[in-house]
């Protein structure tokens, strides 16, 4: 398959052939990187590489206070530089072009920002050695195709693309499509593999056919539950279903089968847990604009369920903690237990301001049973959970609301 990238949302399909003269064409070369364009963000990242300069990657859609606040500027066209001759791109074919990407400088760099789920977006660099750090490039990968549905400005979208690439891989874009689109693409394209949040998955029920042409499913960014893995194997007959576990910081460290973690037995030196929160050694990291002592603390409320060899899961996000009259509530644990109950596709559990409380706790559902309703949904969670995490506010939605990297939005 000759296809480099196919974006229906874009208009675009675009062979391997046309990359390659398109960068052999080019001779100005802008360090920021801020597209709604696929192609081009992933078209600068592979120039970015063959000239060996640092790239940094912007959000479409950052509001121009966003970019001054992030970066000190709004106007990037003054960054504009001629390509020098010397490093100019002369390439003959795709071949040439995979050889130089796997033997790319040390000296790259690509810059990215957090998706501000808790706080400020951050600014963060990785070299090519951590981008890579799980790309598998062989002979068996060469005829993937890939579903694309993450934003490919961070991090988990990269690593996807950068695992493609390298294999010469094509690209099909599901992310923002509507979900008859996405079957479409998925069906007309023969997609093999797919890596996206849980929420994307959940997004696309009720699902309506299968896939056997996909081999395997990728899942990040956020926690994985039994039902949705159960979801995913009915859909999806012949693929293996792979759990993630990614920072934009750290980049892809550990992967399940389910929602438990192994730990490779030569990263469990540089793993440690404190208060049941997980601590990574700053050799895995990327560079940052603060600091970071030897150890930094991901904010990741874990269990552990082995120690040698290391094995947890997943809790929650401390920060994502409610704190209702005194007692600390996990949205993600109110979340798991209603979606337990059939008929119910995606659920959002969220915090409201209380002066008498300081919280309350608040659903959004999103039913494709008219039998489901808030008296069945409150009659479940009285035998599931205690009394003061049951939602005061149960509100029945079309769908939910995500963020840019396509996470449920907490707030």
């Amino acid at each position: 398959m000759n296809i480099f990238l196919k974006d229906i949302d874009n208009d675009r399909l675009v062979t391997w052939d046309f990359l390659i003269d398109d960068i052999n064409n080019t001779s100005i070369y802008n360090p920021y990187c801020k597209s709604a364009d696929y192609y081009n963000v992933f078209k600068q990242i592979i120039l970015s590489l063959l000239i060996d300069e640092e790239i940094i990657l912007l959000d479409s859609d950052f509001t121009e206070s966003e970019l001054i606040n992030l970066t000190g500027c709004s106007d990037y066209t003054e960054f504009n530089k001629h390509i020098e001759k010397s490093k100019a791109p002369n390439l003959s074919d795709k071949r040439e072009l995979l050889e130089k990407l796997s033997n790319s400088s040390k000296n790259w760099k690509i810059t990215m920002f957090t998706s501000g789920t808790t706080g400020i977006p951050k600014k963060v660099s990785h070299n090519f050695k951590s981008i890579a750090r799980f790309v598998k490039v062989s002979e068996r990968n060469e005829k993937s195709i890939w579903g694309f549905a993450y934003n490919p400005t961070h991090m988990a979208g990269i690593q996807v693309f950068f695992q493609a690439l390298l294999n010469g891989n094509s690209i099909i874009r599901l992310f923002g499509l509507d979900t008859k689109d996405i079957y479409t693409e998925i069906k007309n394209n023969g997609i093999t593999h797919i890596s996206a949040t849980p929420t994307f998955y959940r997004l696309l029920l009720p699902y309506n056919e299968t896939f056997p042409s996909v081999e395997r499913i990728t899942s990040g960014g956020e926690k994985f539950n039994e039902k949705t893995f159960k979801q995913l194997n009915q859909v999806f007959p012949n693929a293996k279903v792979t759990n993630v576990y990614a920072s934009t910081e750290a980049g892809t460290l550990f992967a399940s089968q389910n929602d438990i973690f192994s730990v490779r037995p030569e990263y469990e030196s540089l793993i440690n847990i404190e208060n049941n929160e997980l601590l990574i050694h700053s050799s895995l990291m990327g560079s940052t604009e603060t600091n970071i002592d030897e150890w930094y603390n991901t904010g990741d409320v874990i269990e552990i369920v082995s120690k040698k060899p290391l094995k947890f899961r997943f809790v929650n996000r401390k920060s994502e903690m409610i704190n209702v009259g005194g007692y600390k509530v996990n949205p993600l644990e109110v979340e798991e237990a209603i979606l337990t109950l059939t008929g119910i596709n995606n659920v959002r559990v969220y915090s409201k301001s209380n002066s008498v409380l300081g919280n309350i706790i608040c659903c959004e559902v999103v039913a494709n049973s008219n039998q489901i309703t808030e008296s069945s949904i409150r009659a479940l969670l009285q035998s599931k959970i205690q009394e003061f995490k049951i939602p005061r506010i149960i509100r029945f939605v079309d769908e939910l609301s995500t963020t840019r990297t396509g996470k449920l939005k907490r707030n």
